[in-house]
């Protein structure tokens, strides 16, 4: 009896603590390499539209159409550097952040009987995610959405490159000015990483048949998962997200902060200004958050077999 009553505690801390920090960190580089190859197009349509001056763009169609037209398909991965660059500390460290999360949940729960976090508990968990994650999201938004923005209004480019840009950008204010946009970013982050991954757990788990575990691979249902939860943050987190990329691609000056900002949008275009690149943020959620997913749960799986001990 004592040897089953042994037996039962060590499988419910194995279910707590299944994925190493390690596994995390590095299955979320993988996710977050997936994702950008597959979204990045999808992500500058977004920012082009947000950020242009009104009559310029009809709409996300015609983003593309003239992007192709002015620069062919290369100009749809312009300004894909940093996200591909950062995006492997950033995700990386948003799923290490979701472990610890729910890690941080069970230390406060230590007489829980069951290791299955309520969606309480998964949405502090995905909210906490986001706060270490704009330590290096921020700076690389703030890049990349400059980047983006070259090219628009028949205007030559400002920038050689990442580093070009960081360079000009500390020239012109030092750190505070890397740094713009980074209060919005994580208001647009906590929120929607609350929803992301409380929707992928529970979808999960409505899709996984009585008796089985959620946890394992299913390819079909982390694909309908993965991208269902990409549509769930993306449904709340355009708002802030059209304010940060305003934040991050005005001129100095031309904001005093984030209040102002959403104050001067919403007195200009009304309320349907913060939720401008709607529609393409929506397109690009499920194909690049399917390939997220599906990057960390096949290289989770992949680094199990290979490193059972990490």
């Amino acid at each position: 009896m004592a040897d089953s009553e042994t037996s039962a505690a060590e499988k419910f801390e194995e279910k707590k603590q299944a994925t190493s920090a390690l596994k995390s960190f590095s299955s979320g580089g993988f996710g977050g390499v997936s994702a950008v190859l597959v979204g990045h197009p999808f992500d500058l349509t977004k920012t082009r539209l947000q950020t242009a001056a009104p009559g310029v763009y009809t709409g996300g169609l015609d983003v593309v159409k003239k992007t192709l037209a002015k620069d062919g398909i290369r100009g749809m991965y312009r300004g894909m550097g940093p996200p591909l660059v950062g995006v492997t500390p950033i995700f990386a460290l948003s799923f290490w952040s979701y472990d610890t999360g729910k890690k941080i949940v069970y230390a406060a729960t230590p007489d829980r009987k069951d290791p299955k976090l309520s969606y309480g508990e998964l949405a502090f968990a995905g909210f906490f995610s986001a706060v270490p994650t704009t330590l290096v999201a921020g700076p690389a938004e703030r890049v990349k959405v400059l980047l983006q923005l070259q090219g628009q209004g028949g205007s030559g480019p400002q920038y050689s490159g990442p580093v070009d840009v960081v360079k000009q950008l500390y020239k012109e204010g030092g750190i505070k000015s890397i740094w713009r946009g980074s209060l919005a970013t994580l208001a647009r982050d906590g929120p929607g990483s609350a929803a992301y991954f409380v929707s992928y757990e529970s979808i999960k788990r409505l899709l996984t048949k009585p008796g089985e575990d959620p946890q394992q691979l299913n390819l079909l249902n982390v694909l309908l998962a993965g991208g269902t939860a990409g549509m769930a943050m993306w449904s709340i987190a355009i708002p802030p997200d059209v304010i940060k990329s305003r934040l991050q691609g005005a001129p100095a000056g031309t904001y005093k902060g984030f209040l102002d900002c959403t104050r001067q949008i919403i007195a200009k275009d009304g309320m349907a200004g913060l939720f401008r690149g709607f529609a393409p943020a929506m397109a690009r959620a499920f194909p690049a958050n399917a390939a997220t997913f599906l990057g960390v749960e096949v290289s989770l799986s992949l680094m199990n077999k290979a490193f059972p001990n990490w």
